[in-house]
This record gives C-alpha cells, structure tokens and sequence, in this order.
C-alpha cells in the first residue's frame, strides 16, 4: 500500500534510505520490477534536462502570452539574488515556458507545476556537480512526498487552487533538495511542511483558462520556496506544525475555497479588466 502519511514514509526510512523505502513501497504497490522503475525515472530525469537544454527563447505561446522571459533573466545586467537563484529562476521560466508552447516537459507533480522541480534541481546539480544517480534518488524522495500529499489532499488545482499545484511541487521539490544536500528524513518532512505552509490559499486563477499567466511566474515563486525551506531545514529549523497536518490544512483549505478560484478562470487576476479582456480577445465575448 502507498504511503498514506510522511509519519509512516518516516518510519520506513528507518531501516533504509528514504529514497529506497519509496522505490521499494512503490515496487509493492504497483509491481514490476526494480530496474524498469529505476530506468523510468531516470528517463523523466532526463526528460527534465531536455526541457530545460532545449529551451529556445524565439517561442511564443499560440496566444502569444508567454515565451522569451527566461532569457530576459539570464541577460538582464543587475542580479540582486546571486548566480545560483537567478539560474533558479530562468529555469523555473525556461519550463513554463515550455510546456505553454506544446513543448515535452514532466509533469511533477502536474504540468502547470512542472517547472519547479527541474528549476532547483538542475542549478543545485551543476553547483556541486551530482551524479545522475544522486539525482534519481532525490526524484524518488520528492515522488514519496508528493504521493503522501496526492492521497491526503490534491495536487489538482480544480480541486484544491493552485496551493495543490504549485505549493505540492514546491514541497516535494524542498524534500528533495534536503535530501540532495544530506538532510535526514525528518529535515526533509520539516522543509516539504515549510514550503507547503508558506503558499497555503493559494488560488488559481488562469486567465483565459489558459496555464500560462499568472502559472509561469508562480513556477518561479514556488522553486524558490522550495529553496528557501529547505535551507531552513538543513540549518535545524524545525517546522511547528507536523507535515501531515500542514498537508491536512492544505486539504481543508481547498475544500472551503470558493469555484471561482479553483482553475475555473472566473476569479483573481482571470476577473480583473485586463484578464477578462484578453479572454475576449483570445476567446469571444
């Protein structure tokens, strides 16, 4: 059976690396065998690379809405975060981008929310020069964190708002970057809660209907979350609030949020002047 908790993810990480007890769950849930889910996710690994390598900043969404701000960042003369948080950002943008113009991306945990993983991932890779292998494990890590909170709330946000979207990514993505950088388990539940909490009542809000604006930038905002959780974990800060119950929150949260602001484009910024005008212009009256 799939983890239904982070407490009982934990509990099984006592006897094995956290990564191996959800390949090894996950094996007992699904079946097949060990290396075809290895190769799987080594394949999404890789799917996340391209994404990102094959970016072409000449794209343009069919709308014309997104494409080309990826490269404004990594071009713009004044950085006020440092070389690394920048990378963080054109990457997070560079997917988003690329999954508005049809492009290949991995959703992770949904493709709206895709540009979070890969955009701290693949700049926290190059800082300290990871193996694939380490960074199929930390795939793993976020895997069993973002199932833990599929199964108590949703990573939908017609369900729970973009919180279940972009705010799950973000935890899973903070789980794997403790992970990556030699977190224990509980410092990994402590960053995923972290990130989670800090986006609760997020709504979403598309205009048009369409994944593209405001969702590119909330990628941004979501993988920097998770950046700044997990450095908060690693540093011994604890979270008040157990992770199961911050997912537990997100749930209630999602459940009391109004229609208009679960992915049905009819409020935030879908309802102000300018979105509801290039609805129109894109739609029809």
């Amino acid at each position: 059976m799939a983890f239904v908790s982070v407490e009982s993810l934990l509990r099984a990480a006592g006897d094995m690396p956290l990564w191996e007890a959800v390949l090894t769950d996950d094996l007992r849930d699904r079946g097949g065998e060990r290396d075809a889910s290895w190769e799987k996710m080594t394949r999404l690994w890789r799917a996340m690379v391209e994404s990102v390598e094959g970016y072409d900043p000449a794209r343009r969404s069919a709308c014309n809405l997104t494409g080309g701000d990826a490269r404004k960042v990594e071009t713009c003369a004044v950085s006020l975060a440092g070389p690394v948080l920048t990378e963080i950002i054109a990457t997070a943008l560079k997917v988003g981008e690329c999954n508005a113009c049809m492009g290949r991306i991995v959703a992770a945990p949904t493709a709206g929310a895709s540009g979070v993983l890969p955009a701290v991932l693949l700049p926290i890779r190059k800082k300290y020069d990871f193996s694939e292998e380490k960074m199929v494990k930390a795939l793993y890590i976020s895997a069993g964190f973002g199932q833990v909170i599929a199964t108590r709330a949703s990573i939908a946000g017609a369900e729970g708002g973009c919180q279940a979207e972009i705010g799950s990514a973000s935890a899973m993505a903070a789980a794997a970057l403790v992970s990556l950088l030699g977190g224990t388990p509980e410092q990994m539940a402590a960053a995923c809660a972290t990130a989670l909490q800090n986006l609760l009542g997020l709504v979403c809000d598309p205009v048009a209907g369409l994944v593209e604006v405001p969702c590119v930038k909330r990628n941004v905002i979501g993988a920097v979350n998770a950046l700044t959780a997990a450095e908060l974990a690693l540093a011994g800060v604890e979270n008040v609030i157990p992770c199961d119950e911050v997912i537990d929150a997100m749930r209630a949260v999602g459940d009391v949020m109004p229609t208009a602001l679960r992915e049905t484009g009819g409020g935030g910024l879908a309802a102000t002047p300018t979105g509801r005008r290039i609805a129109e212009e894109l739609l029809g009256p």
